[in-house]
């Protein structure tokens, strides 16, 4: 990582440690912009230097890890991005311009409340809530924050050995296919492994709304409602797509447009 990022314009490498406990020391010491993370390392993992610090003190951060099976569904959403190992020149490259871009644009307020929300969702509910320290007049200790469930805002992608991620507010509609759901994004698609149920359990319903067994769309690009054969009504798209209307999700979905309306 040192190596690439001398290929990277006004970068100052201000320190490389090998463990958790240092690292913990080094971010308190000088402030860096940017942190890049392993999250296993010696005596304090990744998450525990996050919590040694405080979500609201950690630096904006990029994530290293070998392993996907509990990481990578928690940083396509909260993480300004991580690196899977191994990783080329290209992949860092790419983590290192959305850290540039997060940089420029995001407060650290709001990466404090990202990486907030990393914790909760990968150690649990509750784990790390805010809590008034101010105790009210009649001395009782305040009740902790009620759990909020979280909708993704970002789709991770892996095709030919990448992994990308879509936004979800670009995506136009979900179709499954088979053991899989393709995400229709203009007139680019991608396919990922997964559920529709585990899809639109993930989905914000005030955005995204079932309209088929097999079909979730948009509300945002839906256009219109037009009737069709034997009392069947079909959605059409802003592009112009026509995706049939399930007479089982209909009246759901006219409540949600008359909403909107």
């Amino acid at each position: 990582m040192r190596r690439l990022l001398r290929l990277e314009d006004d970068v100052e490498v201000i320190d490389d440690v090998g463990s958790g406990r240092e690292a913990v020391e080094v971010i308190q010491r000088d402030r860096p912009d940017l942190v890049l993370l392993d999250v296993q390392m010696p005596d304090l993992d990744g998450f525990g230097v996050v919590d040694a610090l405080g979500v609201d003190q950690m630096p904006p951060t990029i994530f290293v890890t070998a392993f996907n099976e509990y990481a990578v569904r928690a940083f396509d959403v909260h993480a300004i991005d991580y690196l899977l190992k191994p990783f080329d020149t290209d992949r860092f490259r790419s983590a290192f311009v959305r850290a540039r871009v997060h940089l420029e644009q995001r407060s650290s307020a709001e990466q404090g409340r990202k990486i907030r929300a990393l914790l909760e969702q990968v150690l649990g509910e509750g784990a790390v809530a805010s809590v008034d320290r101010s105790a009210p007049a009649n001395g009782t200790a305040p009740a902790p924050a009620a759990p909020r469930h979280r909708f993704v805002d970002r789709l991770m992608v892996k095709h030919d050995g990448r992994v990308f991620f879509v936004k979800a507010t670009d995506v136009d509609w979900f179709e499954a296919s088979g053991n899989y759901v393709r995400i229709h994004t203009g007139k680019v698609s991608h396919l990922i492994r997964e559920t529709m149920q585990r899809v639109e359990a993930q989905l914000d319903p005030s955005m995204f709304v079932r309209i088929h067994r097999a079909v979730i769309v948009n509300l945002d690009r839906i256009r219109e409602l037009q009737p069709w054969f034997a009392g069947d009504y079909v959605v059409i798209l802003r592009d112009g797509r026509q995706l049939k209307l399930s007479r089982t999700y209909r009246e759901h979905l006219h409540t949600r447009m008359q909403r909107l309306a």
